[in-house]
């Protein structure tokens, strides 16, 4: 399977979604606290080993 943006952002937004909606449906944290603490922090952390991925990627194939 081949990524482009559009794929990549669905599985990205999916993947925030499943599991901020977890953390909202089992009562650990308050729903004030994931939305405000760790939606953004998983946003980041996940943008972050995007980058990191996508720059792994690019390394690998350029055949250093």
């Amino acid at each position: 399977m081949e990524f482009d943006l559009a794929k990549t952002a669905v599985a990205f937004v999916a993947l925030i979604a499943l599991g901020v909606g977890a953390l909202l449906l089992v009562p650990v944290m308050a729903a004030s606290t994931v939305l405000t603490m760790v939606l953004p922090a998983m946003v980041v952390f996940g943008l972050l080993c995007l980058a990191l991925g996508v720059r792994y990627g690019e390394f690998r194939t350029s055949g250093r």
